[in-house]
């Protein structure tokens, strides 16, 4: 597979001298959903599946290139504050490039199978008596002190990276989708998306974010202080792209709306039983808000629903659905 970065080196801040950072990540899956077309009412839907990335998630798109400038550059090593998938691609991508990397997580609140990714990577992890915002102050703090390179998505090249997606949305419709409905957390990934749709040209969706209910910082016009959501990856309270996904919203026509943790679990359900897709319930909210608006009247063109992680990411929440395994005692004779 070619590297993301020799894919688009042309439209990336890259040079002869970047070494090139890569697990093989980009070229996601953009899935038709037939059947969620017919119980919607709507017209071609599609499912960028950005789980099928190396870590299992949208974060290597912008990690390859953030670990590929920082190991140009000399870093010491990496680190982020992370809900845990930016900590899982940190750690592989700096495994990869033979750097050190550091995570700092929120204390109980990182689903098990990220974290399990960052510590089998061999990431240093320091766990935080708070939320998200907090284990960033930490980040930053250990960055001035270290001359480690920060990836979260407040280091540009995060965004420059995940810009990619759109291009590849692009390719394989030929055009932009009439919507884009996405997840928004920290706000990196919008931000990103809506500015490589406008490095393409004219045809662009109107950018669709959507927030867990009770970490919705964007919809409130102000900072949530305790951010709750079994949604854990979009459990964050101080957006690090605030601007940037207000001007995606503004600029293309579009809105960020919230959806409430039982339209999450209801989406994450509904594309696993009707299209087979396992993804984290944070991917679920760009479904979600696209059934709140289509109740409310017709939607018509082409859309696209961004999945930002695997399912496997978060192995407890089907648990919590209550699904019976049956057992039957098999003679052995």
């Amino acid at each position: 597979m070619i590297p993301l970065i020799e894919r688009y080196r042309e439209r990336l801040p890259v040079t002869e001298k970047t070494p090139i950072v890569t697990l093989g990540e980009g070229a996601t899956p953009l899935v038709r959903a037939p059947r969620l077309e017919k119980a919607l009412g709507l017209g071609p839907l599609h499912l960028k599946c950005e789980g099928a990335n190396p870590t299992g998630s949208f974060k290597d798109r912008g990690m390859t290139l953030a670990v590929s400038k920082a190991l140009e550059e000399g870093a010491k090593g990496v680190l982020c504050a992370s809900t845990g998938n930016t900590a899982a691609s940190a750690a592989a991508y700096a495994a990869r490039a033979g750097l050190r990397c550091v995570v700092f997580l929120p204390k109980g609140a990182v689903a098990l199978g990220k974290l399990a990714q960052a510590l089998v990577y061999g990431a240093e992890v320091r766990e935080v008596r708070g939320n998200f915002d907090q284990a960033l102050a930490r980040a930053l703090a250990r960055a001035r002190e270290s001359g480690f390179t920060v990836v979260n998505s407040l280091n540009p090249l995060r965004l420059e990276g995940q810009k990619t997606a759109a291009f590849e949305i692009v390719e394989a419709l030929g055009r932009a989708p009439d919507y884009q409905f996405m997840p928004v957390g920290n706000a990196g990934n919008i931000t990103a998306y809506w500015k490589g749709y406008c490095e393409l040209g004219p045809s662009r969706p109107r950018m669709m974010g959507f927030q867990a209910a009770g970490a919705a910082p964007l919809v409130l016009g102000r900072t949530v202080e305790n951010p709750r959501t079994v949604a854990t990856a979009i459990r964050i309270g101080n957006p690090v792209s605030r601007e940037g996904a207000l001007r995606a919203k503004d600029e293309s026509g579009g809105a960020i709306g919230s959806v409430t943790d039982r339209e999450i679990l209801s989406a994450y359900r509904m594309l696993a039983r009707q299209e087979g897709i396992f993804c984290e319930p944070a991917s679920a909210a760009g479904l979600a808000g696209l059934v709140k608006l289509r109740r409310r009247g017709p939607l018509r063109g082409t859309i696209v629903c961004i999945l930002t992680g695997h399912g496997l990411k978060d192995p407890s929440i089907p648990l919590k659905f209550g699904y019976k395994i049956k057992r039957r005692s098999v003679s052995a004779s």
